[in-house]
């Protein structure tokens, strides 16, 4: 259900690191609760983001969410096929539905996430999933 190559946040968003890249999504369980989703705004390519603060915005036919960064860093890529298609968020939310890629400024930011077990046990804990 989680990929155990991903890191977590408890607010949902995931990071897949490659070298200094991390790609940066929703998890599978967020786009579950989240269900339609019908809109996605991110920053645009250049962008600075900080861990933990908002980057972007996510709708769905019920409400929007805020979506935070799970590192730091530039922006140096967005998922433009969500502008016409977000329900890939949904319908593939490691795969096809990721939404940026960031330039990591500190690796070691990835050491305060979640593991894919410890996410799933945040869950459990906190939303009795």
């Amino acid at each position: 259900m989680f990929p155990q190559n991903l890191k977590y946040m408890e607010s949902h968003e995931w990071a897949r690191q490659e070298g200094d890249i991390a790609t940066i999504g929703i998890s599978d369980y967020a786009q579950s609760e989240i269900q339609d989703i019908v809109y996605v705004e991110l920053p645009e390519v250049g962008t600075e983001v900080v861990q933990q603060t908002e980057f972007g915005v996510i709708e769905s036919v019920k409400a929007a969410f805020d979506l935070y960064a799970p590192v730091s860093g530039e922006v140096i890529a967005v998922n433009e096929s969500l502008l016409d298609a977000p329900e890939q968020v949904n319908e593939s939310p490691y795969d096809k539905g990721w939404l940026l890629k960031i330039k990591m400024v500190a690796l070691d930011e990835l050491d305060v996430l979640l593991d894919a077990d410890s996410y799933r046990h945040s869950l459990r804990s906190n939303q009795n999933v």
